[in-house]
Formats: structure tokens, C-alpha cells, sequence
């Protein structure tokens, strides 16, 4: 098959930063929106704050339960007119959470949102430019978790500074207004993919063995350990500062310590975009896997000195598992009916990401530390399933 290509190089960098941005925003105003407005939201609702994040957690469902069919209709149309309609849905979601003075709208707000998530965060990012650029697309699919790897770092300190200003309605309307004015026309910009063949196989040899996995067999092993991973970074990122007090951090030496995550991500997906570039993405995936279980080794070896070096290797494992997400089904099952496999690998992933940070945070009331080694051993069952997956030899995405 011939991938649909969008231009020369210069076209290439221009669609990874215009979408890289895009997805920044949606990031920011979405996934990690509640991080910093939960308490103010709740304290004006007179709720309680984990009524917030009760439904940002029913808004990551809603996401995982439209994310086969979002990635379907990536396949048959392509993504840029969707993507530009997830800016329009956010901006509606954004605007009822301004205007929320109970637990209904609250709710409706989030439902909004989350449909909004489920049409425009990462997997349907990666769908789209799967049909740009079709098996070349890893490079691009790097590109975008590069810049929307700050989405936290711009957003939550823009947040910070409008709710301490203005207040959180304001928040949410300066958001909504970024959405409309930035991120929508960003996502029209972005070039048309002609229709896939419907016959078409990948150009490389990036599909299984054959004869010795089905595809069935491959995706599942792939959703079970995208939920595997989901479950740790996303109930990790819940409990972590508190769990390094546990370990004999201060809460200062904690803060200081979690602040390292995000530059370990992007350092990792630097790598990712040189050096392992070279290797077929299952070796980075296994590598990746395996970073918080010896974070976990080295912090309970090493009490809390050993703190920074936990959230660096936790922040690499990530850094570089968000692009598995994307590259991972590209490489073995090819560019064809790749958004509705993504879709359908993904949902249990983001299952379990909605439940894992009450999960975890009860591991932690009941069991403490052991919560910790929990992650570890989940962390260890995701390296050894992707041992199960074989792939033939490739040349480079």
C-alpha cells in the first residue's frame, strides 16, 4: 500500500505542531482541568471535591465507550473534521461547567466533556495522522506526545493564574474561548487523507508471525496491557506525593520530586524519537514496562533519597507508553481499520484508568506501601504479556 502523504517535510513538522497544540489544549482543559479547580469548583457547589473527580472518572468512561466508534469513522473519513468538532463539543462542555450552580449540570457538564475526550484526545489524534501518513506516521505520532507532553505544564499554572484572577467560571470560558479561537482552526488545517485501500497491507513487515498469533490474539494482549499500564500511571499520578511522604520524603522534597515526572517524559519521548527509532516499538514498550518496577525496587531499598529517581524512571515508562499506544497497533496490524482497533485496545485502558486512582487510594488507607508494589507487579505483568507478542522483523517507521 501506498500511504496517503501530506507534503514534504516542512509540511510534516507544521502538522505535528498544529495538532501537538491542539492536543495540548484538549489536555489541559479536560484531563487535568479538575487538578486545579476541583477544590474551588466544589467549595462554590458545596460539594465535596471528589464529586468532581466522580465525574471526570464517568467522563473517561464515556470516552473509552466512544472510542471504537470515533476511531471508526476516523477510518472511513478521516479526522480532521471530527477533531475540529471535539473543539466544539469541549467548548459546550466547558461553557455549562461555567455556568454550574448544582450537581446536575455538573454532571451534564462532564458528560459534555467527556464525549468531547472521547472525539479528540490521543487516540483519535493518532488515527488521523495513521491516515495521513499511513505507515510513516510513527515519527508524527512521537511529534504530537513531544508538545502535548506540557499540556499539565502550560495548563495547570494558566489555570491557577485565571482562577486566582477571575475565578473558575472565568477559567472555563478563557478555555472554552482557547478552543474556539486556537484549537478548532488548528484542526482544519490539517490535511485531507485520501481513502485507504481497502485490501492494503502494511508496506513494512510489521504484522505478526504468521500462523503463529491471530490478530485476535495480538490485540488482546495489547488491550490487557494498556489497561495494565493505564491502571499504574493514572492511579500513581493520584496518590504519588503522598506516597512518597510515606516512604520518608517531606512533603517539600515530595512536590520537588513529582515535578521531575514531566521533564522525564519528555525526555523519554526525545529518545524515543531518536535513538529507539532504530528498534521496532515492542523493545521500547518491554523497556518501558519495566521502569517503575525498579523505580518501586530502588525506592524501598533506599527510602525516600531514592525518591527522584522512582519519579524519573516512572515518568520515562510513561513518556514512552503513550506512544506504544499509538505506534504499537500501527507497526503490527498497519495502517488499515487502524483507528477502530486503537479504539477498541484502548477501551479497557481507559476503564481502568477512571478507576485507578480510587482503587489505589484505598490500597494506600488499607495497605500502605503495599499499594506500592502493587503497581510494581502490575507494571511486570504488562512486560511479561508483551513477551507473548512476536513480530516479523521491520524496517524503520
Amino acid at each position: 500500500m501506498k500511504p496517503v502523504l501530506a507534503g514534504e517535510a516542512t509540511g510534516s513538522v507544521a502538522v505535528v505542531v498544529g495538532l501537538g497544540t491542539a492536543q495540548t489544549i484538549a489536555w489541559a482543559s479536560s484531563y487535568y482541568l479538575p487538578a486545579v479547580l476541583a477544590v474551588p469548583i466544589a467549595r462554590d457547589l458545596g460539594l465535596a471535591p471528589t464529586c468532581v473527580f466522580a465525574a471526570l472518572s464517568g467522563a473517561l468512561v464515556i470516552s473509552a465507550l466512544l472510542g471504537p466508534r470515533v476511531g471508526h469513522a476516523i477510518d472511513r473519513f478521516g479526522g480532521r473534521r471530527l477533531l475540529a468538532a471535539s473543539n466544539a463539543v469541549f467548548a459546550a462542555g466547558l461553557l455549562m461547567l461555567s455556568a454550574a450552580h448544582g450537581m446536575v449540570l455538573l454532571i451534564a457538564a462532564w458528560m459534555m466533556l467527556g464525549i468531547g475526550m472521547g472525539m479528540g484526545l490521543y487516540e483519535a489524534a493518532f488515527a488521523t495522522l495513521t491516515r495521513i501518513y499511513g505507515t510513516g506516521a510513527r515519527k508524527s505520532i512521537t511529534g504530537i506526545t513531544l508538545i502535548a507532553g506540557f499540556a499539565s505544564t502550560v495548563g495547570w499554572p494558566l489555570t491557577t493564574w485565571l482562577d486566582a484572577a477571575y475565578g473558575w467560571r472565568a477559567a472555563c470560558q478563557v478555555w472554552m474561548v482557547i478552543h474556539v479561537c486556537l484549537a478548532l482552526p488548528l484542526n482544519l488545517l490539517l490535511p485531507r487523507a485520501a481513502p485507504l485501500e481497502p485490501t492494503a497491507r502494511p508496506a513494512s513487515g510489521g504484522s505478526p508471525h504468521p500462523g503463529r498469533q491471530s490478530e485476535t490474539f495480538a490485540m488482546g494482549v495489547l488491550a490487557y496491557m494498556f489497561a495494565a499500564t493505564s491502571f499504574v500511571s493514572s492511579g500513581m499520578s493520584a496518590i504519588l506525593p503522598s506516597m512518597l511522604v510515606a516512604f520518608g520524603a517531606t512533603p517539600a522534597e515530595a512536590l520537588l520530586a513529582g515535578t521531575l515526572v514531566g521533564p522525564a517524559q519528555v525526555g523519554a519521548r526525545l529518545l524515543e524519537a531518536g535513538w529507539l527509532n532504530r528498534f521496532h516499538p515492542l523493545l521500547s514498550a518491554r523497556l518501558a514496562a519495566l521502569m517503575n518496577p525498579i523505580g518501586v525496587v530502588a525506592l524501598i531499598a533506599g527510602g525516600s533519597v531514592f525518591a527522584p529517581a522512582y519519579t524519573v524512571l516512572y515518568g520515562v515508562g510513561n513518556g514512552i507508553i503513550t506512544i506504544a499506544r499509538g505506534t504499537l497497533p500501527l507497526v503490527l496490524f498497519g495502517p488499515v481499520g487502524f483507528g477502530k482497533r486503537v479504539g477498541m485496545i484502548s477501551l479497557p485502558a481507559r476503564l481502568t484508568g477512571a478507576a485507578a486512582p480510587l482503587a489505589l487510594g484505598l490500597m494506600v488507607e488499607h495497605i500502605g506501601r503495599g499499594a506500592l508494589w502493587i503497581s510494581a507487579l502490575t507494571s511486570v505483568s504488562a512486560f511479561f504479556a508483551l513477551l507473548f507478542l512476536r513480530a516479523a522483523p521491520t524496517s524503520r517507521a
